[in-house]
């Protein structure tokens, strides 16, 4: 209830607030203070409170007292109160300021007029009259200025009709998110205008009718009806459309229509035209729910003039669980990865549709899993597509159909008669192998493999000891006869290793930075017989990569079909320079070695035994001494050519957002040498303006120039293989982009697109999409507005 007509002083002072902090009493000068904490002890810090609440109930016994603030209060008790001069009123989340406030209580009606400005949980209007039930948040305001607190858009209308404190409708009125600055002729860059416009503020919709873009005065878009949203949260209805341009599609205009189906499920239909090639229509289809979740795409283009034909691809990624219906089961794994396409020249002439779908290789996978305890168990279904090209032939991997995996495994556990603290497992694997003979010219073949192993690690704080013994046992079982005449082979082949390594630190000193450094060498031996192979089939093996991940490892080959015989002694040795606060690697260095007593017999097909007593020498070096720089390298050097047959050297500047330089150079001698350079830097840098980044909306007033992109050079072919190179400019609140891309299809082909974007912040975006090309290109890119947490109330709490 509010106080008796009287004369306020010349400061306003509450009639009462006993909830508002803003509002207490000062504390008397006789009251004893409490105790205060000078500015050299440190500033008190903030803590969270619930009287700081983001949401605010609308409960009517929610709502509190109602507070006004004035030069002058006058009025009857319960009927009517008249605030004059620096008018103030307040309840709950509303408040209002004027030169001029009526608030008739029976009504629960205020009338405000001069330099009238309300807050209604951080959404705030200005202008010169205001007319409102406070309670019901229903009325008018008269040419007012707005601005929501969701996305910062803002705007000004001749009338706004306050339906309710989460609906309004604005008429002949404006909308943007360019702030506005203090200049009286200010004009945003970009602002949609339109007869009426219809805020939901629940749902953080606007709905705006006879609507205009400018950009930069300049008109851009028309619609009749037009939604967008006001916050991040998405909405169905028409995305803005896609424009490219490009060497295989011609011009290319894209309008895809976003489906909310629910909050865990989403669609996108996205048809599009190319003046080259026809009508294209893609669509995808996302779920997301507590047991399983997946992405479904497909493309469809009848009758692509590129190829007189008709094109189409799909994909489908789905894992999860599945309830089994036998309590004694559970739950059963599934997992599918389901690609497919029309025709082989798809991956050409596609090159920046879904990346599931543009490789040369497309597999149909099924795989349904079970897990319980100790024991797991698998069957799956593999099923390769190879899209065939006549220049650059691939031998077609083998499917699978099916194949049958299960395992055991024990850690730190006892063994029969030997006691505790081993390590043990079985696992086995039945796979029919099948592919056309006419290209592999060998049979298919159902095989059965079997691997046991038990190891015994010892474990210390000054190093390691592990002994290992594997028994490999394969028997396969053939369709056609091999060249001996079999009909089916088996082999069984034991393996032993002793792995070992000692790990020393001390404190150090290093370029007046303490450090721990460490010193672990490592010493790995593997002894497996000669079992002759050679005149087993292979459907599923390969040499292993020479480097630091495979250098220990008992087997040379991945795979089943292959078991290697082996006598040799790897020797390594790793330095580290760690923060001795953090544990953060500040260096490190290592090299490693293979010493072989016998030579390799075992081999792929086609391929030489190894007979070399030492390996190449592994040197690698990873230096990261300060944030803003990195440096990685890994040389393998052949001791008997005295070079390099293969080294690959980085590094990267990246001093803080938005400032990255990156620089690579890889070297296959005889085969590939190349040089890769990306970027993403403000121009602006280099003539001295060195202002703050916009990135993330946090500036606003003059915009930035970024340079970004990436080169891939080969320096045996002498030309560029792929290269983008783009210009983007942050305006506050508008982000352009321009992008070259050209892309190597094959040896003698490639495509060059130009993509093109406007951003309009909290709004929409026109043109190509380039964000996802920028990304996956460039390393360390960051988009100019990352995601930030939703605005607080209280940053326009007044």
């Amino acid at each position: 209830m509010l106080g008796l007509a009287c004369s306020a002083p010349a400061q306003a002072q509450p009639l009462a607030l006993p909830s508002d902090p803003a509002a207490l009493p000062e504390t008397p000068a006789s009251a004893p203070k409490p105790a205060e904490t000078s500015v050299a002890e440190g500033a008190s810090k903030l803590k969270s409170t619930p009287m700081l609440a983001e949401q605010v109930s609308n409960l009517p016994e929610d709502q509190g007292p109602t507070f006004v603030f004035g030069d002058r209060i006058s009025g009857r008790p319960d009927l009517e109160t008249v605030i004059e001069g620096n008018a103030e009123l307040r309840r709950g989340a509303t408040s209002m300021r004027a030169d001029h406030i009526e608030y008739y209580q029976p009504d629960d009606l205020v009338k405000s007029s001069g330099k009238v400005r309300i807050n209604r949980a951080g959404n705030r209007f200005e202008g010169p009259e205001l007319e409102i039930k406070l309670d019901r948040f229903e009325g008018f305001f008269t040419a007012p200025r707005y601005r929501f607190l969701s996305n910062g858009g803002n705007g000004q209308a001749e009338r706004v009709d306050f339906i309710d404190e989460k609906h309004l409708t604005a008429l002949r009125a404006s909308y943007t998110t360019c702030e506005r600055d203090n200049e009286a002729s200010w004009e945003p860059a970009w602002v949609l205008r339109a007869s009426k416009f219809q805020f939901d503020l629940e749902n953080d919709v606007g709905v705006a009718t006879g609507a205009v873009v400018r950009f930069k005065n300049v008109p851009i878009l028309g619609f009749p009806v037009v939604s967008f949203p006001l916050s991040d949260k998405r909405k169905s209805g028409l995305l803005p459309p896609t424009l490219g341009l490009g060497s295989v599609n011609g011009f290319e205009y894209r309008q895809p229509y976003y489906f909310d189906i629910a909050p865990n499920r989403d669609a996108t239909f996205s048809p599009a035209i190319m003046t080259k090639r026809g009508i294209d229509l893609a669509g995808e289809f996302r779920y997301l729910e507590p047991a399983y979740q997946g992405t479904l795409r497909a493309n469809l283009m009848p009758g692509d003039k590129l190829r007189d034909r008709d094109r189409w691809s799909y994909s489908l990624q789905h894992t999860g669980a599945i309830n089994s219906g036998l309590p004694a089961i559970g739950n059963l794994g599934l997992a599918l990865n389901l690609n497919r396409v029309s025709d082989n020249d798809y991956w050409r002439d596609f090159p920046v549709a879904n990346p599931s779908t543009i490789q040369r290789l497309l597999s149909q996978d099924a795989t349904l899993s079970w897990g319980q305890g100790f024991f797991s168990t698998a069957v799956r279904a593999l099923k390769w597509q190879t899209l065939q090209d006549v220049s650059a032939p691939i031998i077609p991997p083998y499917d699978r159909l099916p194949q049958f995996t299960a395992t055991y495994t024990r850690v730190d556990a006892p063994l029969v008669g030997l006691g505790n603290g081993f390590d043990w497992s079985v696992e086995g694997d039945y796979t029919r192998f099948s592919a056309d003979r006419l290209l592999t010219n060998q049979p298919n073949s159902n095989r059965a493999f079997t691997r046991a192993q038990v190891s015994h690690p010892w474990l210390s704080p000054a190093g390691f000891i592990t002994p290992k013994l594997q028994l490999h046992a394969t028997n396969y079982q053939f369709d056609a006869p091999l060249a001996n005449g079999a009909s089916s082979a088996s082999r069984v082949v034991p393996t032993f290793s002793l792995d070992s390594g000692l790990q020393f630190e001390r404190n150090a000193s290093f370029l007046g930075r303490n450090v721990t450094q460490t010193l672990e060498p490592r010493a790995f031996y593997v002894r497996t017989p000669f079992r002759d192979q050679s005149g087993l089939p292979n459907y599923d093996s390969g040499a292993n990569d020479f480097n630091f991940a495979t250098v220990f490892t008992e087997n040379a080959f991945v795979g089943n079909d292959r078991i290697s015989d082996e006598n040799l002694l790897t020797l390594g040795v790793t330095s580290r320079l760690l923060d001795p606060a953090t544990g953060a690697e500040a260096l490190r260095f290592g090299v490693a070695q293979r010493l072989r007593f016998e030579d390799q017999k075992v081999t792929l097909p086609g391929a030489l035994p190894v007979t070399d007593r030492i390996s190449d020498l592994l040197v690698g070096a990873s230096v990261n001494w300060v944030p803003q720089w990195a440096f990685d390298s890994i040389v393998q050097y052949n001791p008997k050519t005295k070079q390099s047959d293969r080294s690959t050297f980085g590094v990267r500047y990246n001093p803080s957002n938005y400032h990255v330089i990156s620089a690579a150079y890889r070297l296959q001698r005889n085969i590939s040498e190349q040089v890769d350079v990306g970027w993403q830097w403000p121009i602006n840098d280099l003539w001295g303006d060195k202002g703050r980044d916009l990135g993330a909306g946090q500036g606003q007033g003059g915009g930035r120039y970024y340079a970004v992109g990436r080169l891939n050079y080969s320096v045996l072919d002498k030309k560029l293989v792929d290269s983008i190179v783009g210009v983007e400019y942050d305006g506050c609140c508008w982000i352009g982009r321009v992008v070259l891309q050209r892309s190597q299809n094959t040896t003698s082909s490639s495509n060059t697109r130009i993509l093109f974007q406007l951003e309009l912040v909290g709004f929409s975006r026109i043109g190509v999409s380039t964000l996802e090309t920028l990304k996956s290109n460039i390393p360390r890119y960051q988009t100019l507005r990352e995601k930030t947490s939703s605005p607080s109330r209280f940053t326009t709490y007044d």
